[in-house]
């Protein structure tokens, strides 16, 4: 038994699942690991989180968002106990009914779920905040370049260090611009492979949320970006549209001003995605995440088409390489 197992038990032996049974669960591009406990007699089960200090995120980050996301109203797992000193936390089971993997089994659901996936946006949006770190243009900027210094390093062996510069200039100019003015909770991760599917609970309790540990505070297109420009499912054009006109109407915000900073942050994002998966597949070992890319350039190219993105938008097709066959391979390659 390893150590990090010994500690394991030494907490879920103060718990009602001191004898149960242990199944791994699929983990994500984090150091965390997860189990699912089933108690021998009465069925119950929860879940284990493995989130080593110094490896992972630490977990009073996502026990401190977590009791604020419960506290007005929405679905994240009850804590039932907690060891913030070696990375474990024992979590309610919401079960395996991932947004994902319901809609490949029934995509004419679609509609159903991104609109209760909306609709917890709107209402965390809509309640006091929490205190967090700003994910501000700066720090924005420095992850777009990610593009850069990652991606398209590994593609070509090195990347054009004049035009990076150039387009963080322009870039951060562009976020100071079009991403100003109140903030709110952005979850930061926030997609059909981190949502659950409750449909025996009523309005917003009906999605469950996980992997919120990096909330920032943040513009509030940022989460509904996430959410529609996924590069893990395609999101019917419909749909997205759709989503954006109720979140608009809900909230009252200004129309060509929440669009505009809708493809001014789906950019960033897809920026940073570039370099996060290439990261990933060479310094990491990997390589699936490189099939990730093709869907995720599509919506950066996509987004590049918004006039607020003019300034850089040749400037990141020139430099960029695009995501071929050949270009993919070298990345698994690594």
């Amino acid at each position: 038994m390893t150590n990090r197992a010994v500690l394991a038990e030494a907490l879920i032996a103060q718990t009602p699942w001191a004898n149960a049974t242990h199944v791994p669960l699929a983990g994500d591009a984090s150091n965390r690991r997860y189990e699912r406990l089933t108690d021998p007699e009465t069925g119950k089960t929860a879940v284990l989180m493995d989130s080593p200090p110094g490896k992972a995120e630490s977990v009073q980050s996502f026990a401190r968002v977590d009791e604020y996301l419960r506290s007005i109203g929405l679905n994240a797992p009850e804590i039932y106990a907690e060891d913030t000193q070696y990375g474990f936390l024992l979590l309610e089971d919401l079960g395996d009914d991932l947004f994902a993997r319901v809609l490949r089994q029934r995509p004419n659901m679609e509609r159903e779920l991104y609109e209760a996936a909306t609709d917890v946006l709107i209402d965390l949006h809509n309640a006091p905040s929490l205190s967090l770190q700003s994910y501000d243009p700066t720090l924005m900027t420095e992850l777009a370049a990610l593009s850069f210094t990652k991606y398209a390093q590994a593609v070509l062996g090195t990347h054009d260090t004049d035009a990076r510069n150039r387009f963080e200039n322009r870039f951060s100019d562009i976020l100071h611009r079009e991403t100003s003015g109140s903030k709110v909770v952005v979850l930061r991760d926030y997609h059909a492979e981190n949502l659950i599917w409750l449909p025996d609970r009523e309005g917003v309790k009906r999605v469950g949320l996980l992997d919120f540990q990096t909330a920032m505070l943040g513009h509030p297109a940022y989460d509904l970006v996430s959410l529609l420009q996924d590069v893990r499912r395609d999101v019917a054009p419909g749909t997205e549209m759709r989503m954006v006109n109720r979140y608009i109407a809900a909230t009252g915000v200004n129309d060509h001003d929440f669009r505009t900073a809708y493809a001014v942050l789906g950019a960033q994002r897809n920026l940073r995605i570039l370099g996060v998966f290439a990261r990933l597949a060479t310094e990491y070992g990997k390589p699936s995440y490189v099939d990730l890319i093709p869907a995720t350039w599509a919506h950066l190219m996509r987004d590049l088409e918004h006039p607020a993105l003019v300034s850089v938008a040749d400037l990141l097709r020139n430099a960029l390489p695009a995501p071929n066959s050949e270009n993919l391979d070298r990345l698994r390659q690594k």
